[in-house]
């Protein structure tokens, strides 16, 4: 995969250009906050993902070094996907995506068990945002949504 020029020098479009697609924020929130680490987890995620998109997104997060992928040491011919420290980067701007979302379509469904998330969005966004990355780095993998 070929990298691209700059469009400009905005800071905003190079992170539009970089990350800034549907796919590849979907496969980055499932990792962190659904703990998501294979390719079949991320097919089967509920958007309906494409194989050769999926595929053709996670070739170019881990090109632009959000994600590295590692031979899994129980099935060597399975990759698993993790956020690099650049990728950890994106997490506030994921949860202050997701606090945006909550806050302009009221019919957004919040399962019963998960409304807690919605309420330390509003009032302990910072501690959430701490336990969050911890278990990104932890690689404990933890459904925050």
């Amino acid at each position: 995969m070929k990298i691209k020029e700059k469009r400009s020098e905005c800071p905003i479009s190079l992170s539009l250009e970089l990350f800034g697609d549907k796919w590849s924020l979907l496969i980055i929130r499932d990792i962190v906050f659904k703990g998501y680490h294979f390719y079949n987890e991320f097919l089967e995620s509920g958007e309906g993902i494409a194989t050769n998109v999926l595929s053709d997104r996670l070739k170019k997060l881990e090109l632009n070094q959000f994600i590295k992928s590692e031979k899994y040491q129980h099935l060597k011919t399975k990759k698993l996907y993790k956020l690099t420290e650049k990728g950890i980067g994106l997490i506030p701007i994921m949860l202050e995506m997701m606090a945006w979302g909550f806050s302009y379509d009221e019919t957004l469904l919040i399962p019963g068990d998960r409304i807690s998330i919605v309420d330390r969005i509003w009032n302990d966004k910072e501690t959430l945002l701490d336990e969050i990355i911890v278990s990104v780095r932890s690689f404990e993998s933890q459904n925050f949504c």
